[in-house]
Parts: C-alpha cells; structure tokens; sequence
C-alpha cells in the first residue's frame, strides 16, 4: 500500500520522518504541501482520521495565525480549514498517509504506528 508523506523539506522533522519512512523501506510520494496545499475536504479528512480539531494540526506560532486572529474561539472548524487552505504553513507537519490511516510525524516515530 502506498504512502504519502505532506513534506516541508526544509523542516527538521519533515526530514527526519522522511528518513524514517524510507529506513523502513517505503518509497513515499512526497507532497510538499506549501507548493500543493491539500483542499478543505482533504484536511478535514485528516482531521477525523487524526481525531483533530483543527487548531491541533495548526501550527500555532506562524505570523498568519496572529494576524488573521485565528485564536479567536468563536471562529467555525470551517474558518479554521480554510485558513489552513490559505495560508499552508499553518498546517503542522509531516503527515503521512497510508491507505485509510494518517499519523502526523511529531515526532517521527509516530508514523510506525500506521506502516
């Protein structure tokens, strides 16, 4: 079954759960997500598969979630996914996909659970 991993090359855990991947002899497709954005239908698939909200796959430090009030909690879980849409380096990464299961690599041992 093939994997699929949603890479930021230039994020040390993206790296490192990449490197984890292939130790593990996978030969993920990698998606660098800041270039190919997963839609909303998709990220909310992984919510519900990572048994998420949103806010918990976001990263939270990122200028856009301050200055788009993002904390705001009176904002819906679709505001937040499009948001993440938007603006793609509020998603937390690496996600791996792999057929019906997704990990997110924080820390890059997660993603054994679902190989």
């Amino acid at each position: 079954m093939a994997v699929t991993i949603y890479h930021n090359p230039r994020c040390s855990k993206s790296r490192q759960t990449l490197a984890l991947l292939q130790e593990q002899g996978e030969d993920p497709k990698i998606v660098e997500y800041l270039k190919d954005t997963p839609d909303a239908a998709t990220l909310e698939d992984f919510l519900k598969k990572l048994d998420m909200e949103p806010r918990e796959l976001m990263r939270r430090k990122e200028a856009p979630y301050k200055e788009l009030g993002l904390d705001d909690p009176g904002l819906s879980r679709e505001a937040l996914i499009a948001a993440m849409v938007e603006h793609p380096v509020l998603i937390e990464r690496p996600i791996v996909v792999k057929g019906k299961k997704v990990a997110l690599g924080r820390p890059p041992e997660n993603v054994l659970e679902i190989l």
